[in-house]
């Protein structure tokens, strides 16, 4: 295969919008006029990030996509703590903050930022979480982000906690949000529409395993009942402002189903297809229009990325490979998902 001249162009058939290749990765077109408020807008597109995560040893790797083009993974930088695996992330249009984890194997409460749009290694955020934890999860709206569940503790138990943080207010420390319904919930599943948050049950060893709750992100308290998980659990939650969708983890093997909920109302998941493997541990990083699902452990730890449109109800698709190192316990995060 010949290699691609930086500067090509083409059409996604997929997002509708014209690319271009910069070198190393396929960016859209953009046409509208730039939002004065906000200065000159030059994301090229919603993009992903892939942070941390492990395959016996722990990894400091940052990879980032272009969420409308399909192609490998790009080196965005490294993590400022070191090797880290296992914690959660959340995002704003500009930030992406990832929290606690296993730095490299001590629990820790430790948070740091990257500026989505750009490249460079993480900054230390300059406060931690309210409880040190990994196998947690992030979700988030504009403003706030929530960071749900996880282990805790010596030996490390599954925790009900809710911390949250203000995105732009580096230096602030999370405080206490709230509880989920069930006493102890690690590999929680979560997601966000700009105003709901929606939490679906840990893996097999959460003591409750299938509680979907939700919270409402811009008030504080514990969690309210949404329905009930009967296809996966413990896997990867991601959404766009309507639908969410529950990807991978166990069924109650290790699986590769998705499954779907409308966000403002409450209910059981339904079926949406499948994912081209079975995978547990993966990250996911959100557009409008696309999810798409890095990494994991499938039980090997894997490379691949593949992705879903959220309109169109069906199996995923090969979306590309991560850089370098084939790994699980990933937080994905996007300046594109549905909380935005």
């Amino acid at each position: 295969m010949s290699e691609i001249p930086a500067g090509a162009m083409r059409f996604n058939s997929d997002s509708q919008k014209l690319e271009y290749w910069n070198g190393s990765a396929w960016f859209q077109v953009h046409t509208a006029t730039p939002d004065l408020a906000r200065g000159t807008d030059t994301t090229p597109g919603a993009r992903g990030v892939a942070m941390g995560g492990n395959n016996g040893t722990n990894f400091s790797d940052i990879d980032y996509i272009n969420i409308s083009s399909t192609g490998d993974a790009a080196d965005f930088g490294d993590m400022s703590v070191g090797a880290t695996t296992a914690g959660g992330a959340c995002a704003s249009k500009t930030r992406g903050v990832f929290a606690g984890g296993q730095a490299p194997v001590v629990i820790s409460s430790h948070m740091e930022f990257v500026t989505i749009a750009s490249t460079g290694s993480s900054t230390d955020f300059g406060a931690d979480l309210d409880q040190a934890r990994d196998f947690l999860s992030g979700c988030s709206n504009e403003t706030r982000g929530l960071f749900v569940g996880g282990r805790s503790g010596a030996p490390a138990t599954g925790t009900a906690r809710i911390d949250y943080i203000t995105i732009a207010s580096q230096g602030v420390a999370a405080q206490v949000f709230g509880t989920l319904t069930s006493a102890q919930v690690f590999y929680p599943m979560s997601l966000a529409s700009p105003t709901r948050a929606v939490i679906g049950g840990g893996a097999p060893s959460s003591p409750s395993t299938t509680e979907i709750d939700f919270v409402t992100i811009g008030s504080l308290g514990s969690t309210t009942d949404f329905g009930t998980l009967n296809d996966n659990r413990g896997g990867v939650g991601c959404s766009n402002a309507t639908r969410g969708i529950f990807a991978g983890g166990y069924n109650p093997s290790l699986c590769n189903v998705i499954t779907y909920i409308t966000i403002a109302s409450t209910g059981n998941p339904t079926n949406f297809g499948d994912l081209t493997r079975n995978v547990r541990s993966h990250g996911a990083a959100t557009s409008p229009t696309r999810g798409v699902f890095m990494g994991g452990k499938e039980p090997g730890n894997s490379l691949t990325m593949d992705y879903i449109n959220f309109t169109t109800e069906g199996n995923a698709v090969d979306f590309g490979d991560l850089v370098n190192n084939a790994r699980g316990n990933i937080a994905g995060a996007s300046n594109g998902h549905g909380g935005l």
